[in-house]
C-alpha cells in the first residue's frame, strides 16, 4: 500500500491531501470560482497555478496528490511537476478513470464530462494515465461508483484490475450521490479469486453530508484507506457561503470556516486522508490549519445540527452551475 509512506511523515498535515479538480480545468461547480481564478484561465495560467499549489502543499507537509482523467489537464500538470522534481519519493499519487473530459477547455460546454465504467474505457484511460504519469501513479480509482454502476458486477473488468494490482498498482474507487453507503458496501463485497479487490475508497463527507460515515468506518475496519473528498461541500462551507453556526464556531477558534470544516472530518477515526480542493495558495494555507483545530463538545454539537438529508444535499449539488 503506497499510503504506508504517509505513516513515516511527522508533519501534522500528512493526513491532508491536495485534490486538483478545481485547477485542472477552467470550469467547475465550486462556489466563488470567478473570484478564485479570475478571467485568465488559459492552459499555461492554470498549469502555473497548479505547480504553485503543489509546491506550497509539499512544502507544508502534504504528501498525497489526487487527479482524474476528467479533471481537464490535471494529470498532465501533475506529471510535469513530478518530472521537474525527480527526487520526490515520499509522496503518493492517485488518479481516477471512468469519466471522460469533454469540455475542450471551455466553461460553457453543454457537457463537461461523460461517465462510462466499461472495460474499454478503463483500458483507454489507463493507457492515457500511464503515458503521463508512468510509474509515478500509485493509486487508480474508479470514478464515482454508484450502486447501479456496472463496475461493481463486471467480472472481466475485475480481473483486469486485479492484474494491475499484481503489477504494483493500488486499485480503489470513489463514490458520489445519496446512496454512497450502498455503493461502498457493494464494493467491499467484490472479490477476485477470493481476495478483496479494492484497497482504497474516496467518498464525499462533510458537515452537511455525513451519510457515508458508517460505511466508511466499515471500509476502514476492512483494511481500506479512506480518502475524503468535497470536505468543503463545493464551497458551501467556505467563509462567504458558510452557515451561521459554522461561522460562529470558526470565530471562537480564531481560524477560518474552511479549517473548522476540514477539522471536523479529521476527527473521524476512519479518515486516512482528507482532501483540500484549494484553488489558491491562500486557501491551501487556511485549509491546512485544520490539522491544529481543537473543537469542544458544544462546538461539535452545533456543527452536527448542520447535517442535511442526503437526497436534498445531492439535489442541491446537482443544481450548482459550471462556471
Amino acid at each position: 500500500m503506497p499510503f504506508a509512506r504517509l505513516a513515516n511523515a511527522t508533519t501534522p498535515t500528512c493526513h491532508i491531501g491536495l485534490g486538483l479538480a478545481a485547477v485542472g480545468r477552467p470550469g467547475y461547480i465550486n462556489l466563488g470560482r470567478d473570484e478564485d481564478l479570475g478571467e485568465d484561465r488559459s492552459v499555461e495560467t492554470l498549469r502555473d497555478r497548479t505547480h504553485e499549489l503543489l509546491d506550497a502543499a509539499y512544502a507544508q507537509g502534504v504528501r498525497y496528490f489526487d487527479a482524474a482523467r476528467s479533471y481537464g489537464r490535471s494529470e498532465e500538470f501533475l506529471a510535469g511537476w513530478l518530472r521537474d522534481r525527480p527526487g520526490l519519493d515520499d509522496i503518493v499519487v492517485g488518479s481516477k478513470w471512468g469519466y471522460t473530459y469533454t469540455a475542450d477547455w471551455s466553461t460553457n460546454a453543454e457537457k463537461h464530462e461523460v461517465k462510462d465504467h466499461t472495460l474499454a474505457t478503463y483500458e483507454r484511460q489507463r493507457a492515457e494515465s500511464d503515458a503521463l504519469l508512468g510509474d509515478r501513479l500509485d493509486l487508480y480509482q474508479i470514478h464515482s461508483v454508484t450502486p447501479d454502476s456496472p463496475a461493481l458486477t463486471d467480472k472481466e473488468l475485475h480481473a483486469k484490475l486485479a492484474e494491475a494490482a499484481t503489477q504494483g498498482l493500488t486499485v480503489g474507487f470513489s463514490t458520489s450521490g445519496p446512496a454512497q453507503a450502498d455503493a461502498i458496501r457493494a464494493a467491499l463485497a467484490v472479490t477476485v479469486d477470493g481476495e478483496p479487490l479494492f484497497r482504497t475508497v474516496q467518498s464525499t463527507y462533510n458537515a452537511l453530508e455525513t451519510s457515508a460515515g458508517p460505511a466508511l468506518a466499515e471500509a476502514h475496519d476492512a483494511g481500506l484507506t479512506v480518502i475524503v473528498k468535497e470536505g468543503m461541500a463545493n464551497g458551501r462551507l467556505a467563509g462567504p457561503h458558510a452557515p451561521h453556526a459554522l461561522k460562529e464556531v470558526a470565530e471562537r477558534t480564531g481560524l477560518g470556516c474552511d479549517a473548522v470544516a476540514l477539522a471536523l472530518i479529521l476527527r473521524q477515526s476512519w479518515a486516512g486522508v482528507v482532501l483540500s480542493g484549494a484553488a489558491t495558495t491562500a486557501q491551501l494555507a487556511s485549509n491546512l490549519h485544520a490539522a491544529v483545530v481543537d473543537l469542544d463538545e458544544d462546538q461539535l454539537a452545533r456543527l452536527a445540527a448542520l447535517v442535511e438529508e442526503p437526497h436534498a444535499y445531492w439535489q442541491r449539488r446537482a443544481q450548482l452551475p459550471w462556471h
